[in-house]
């Protein structure tokens, strides 16, 4: 998971970053990529990670070095592909922490035996500190964007606070989520190519599996061969001119049914890798089915989830996902993908047929 060096003439146009949404996010970056990130040569304080334009991040680490100044904190965080320093700025209660004259006084004697706002008072303010002063060895929380200062990345936080995690919880769980987000996002490299008139070019792949959704979603179909729809792209394919003059000379490439056939399978297989179509048998007779219309997958699903809900091991917090996809591979067909089976699982909640009783973990009523 490392940013490929990005040229400046390849820096996308400054009127297009908007229209990535990691731009508006905190990236949950890694601390080795933040320090590698190539800053924009158009916007200072800018930084591009595979073209994508990030200047604000949230990150996860143990705090390894500590310097204290009058206004601010600075943490070293490392979270384990490297440090980065972090420069945590005071609120008033961290400035009066030190100030003996502005600290709570005693409980008046009204107070004694009853609700006293003060010490109550004191004891928030005595919380928010312990969550905003940091020792070296204890888990940070940082978001902010991130500053060049001398030489020297750093992050800049506008949110920070100390994380209890005794039992490592939150920490594995980040480590779950980042490296998900780094292949469903990250990784991919931001690519948007305005057209002459200015507006954005749209993907023949994106409108050809649009008119795919629309077909099934506008005529209520629950599976269909390729040849029903093969029709629908062929005004995404450009035409060959029959009316070059005889001494012109051909140019080699794909016929337009080659394009329209190829074009067909690649959008096939987006709507297979979304879930919302899968080949119940794989074989020459290519048939689609509709996950949200395939009556079949969703009482098959329903099914398995009643019956392994009343077994002692999933009476308590339900069956998860993975069981059930390896139940329904068994007993449906071995074709269904996960994404194929979370869209059943959301509709079956949506019907109150089921419920999740946790992450991932779906029983009965």
């Amino acid at each position: 998971m490392q940013a490929a060096t990005m040229d400046p003439a390849e820096e996308p146009p400054s009127m297009l970053w908007g229209l990535d949404p990691i731009f508006s996010a905190f990236a949950k970056l890694y601390v080795r990529d933040i320090l590698q990130m190539t800053e924009s040569t158009q916007v200072p304080g800018i930084y591009f990670y595979n073209s994508h334009p990030i200047y604000k991040v949230d990150v996860l680490g143990t705090v390894v070095c500590k310097r204290e100044r009058e206004d601010f904190f600075c943490y070293g965080v490392d979270d384990g592909t490297g440090v980065i320093n972090c420069l945590c700025w005071k609120n008033d209660l961290l400035k009066e922490a030190g100030d003996p004259t502005k600290s709570g006084g005693k409980p008046s004697d009204g107070a004694l035996g009853g609700l006293n706002p003060v010490a109550e008072l004191e004891k928030l303010r005595q919380a928010q500190l312990s969550r905003c002063h940091l020792e070296i060895g204890e888990l940070l929380r940082v978001r902010g964007p991130v500053k060049t200062s001398r030489q020297q990345r750093e992050i800049s936080a506008s949110v920070y606070y100390k994380v209890n995690d005794p039992v490592m919880a939150g920490q594995i769980a980040w480590m779950m989520e980042v490296p998900q987000l780094y292949r469903q996002c990250y990784d991919k490299p931001f690519k948007l190519q305005p057209n002459a008139t200015g507006s954005l070019a749209i993907n023949p792949l994106s409108k050809a599996t649009n008119i795919i959704k629309d077909f099934v979603k506008q005529k209520s179909v629950s599976r269909f061969r390729p040849y029903d729809v093969q029709d629908l792209l062929q005004p995404l394919i450009p035409s060959q001119h029959q009316t070059a003059s005889a001494d012109q000379e051909t140019v080699a490439g794909p016929s337009s049914c080659q394009q329209l056939r190829h074009l067909l399978k690649e959008a096939l297989q987006v709507l297979q890798d979304e879930g919302i179509v899968y080949r119940k048998v794989k074989s020459q007779d290519e048939v689609y089915h509709v996950t949200a219309e395939d009556k079949d997958l969703l009482l098959a699903v329903k099914d398995i989830i009643r019956e392994d809900s009343r077994r002692e091991k999933y009476s308590e917090k339900g069956c998860h996902i993975l069981h059930i996809l390896s139940a329904v591979r068994q007993r449906h067909s071995l074709n269904v993908s996960k994404a194929a089976l979370e869209l059943v699982l959301k509709s079956l909640e949506c019907n109150s047929d089921i419920v999740s009783t946790s992450d991932n973990h779906y029983t009965v009523f």
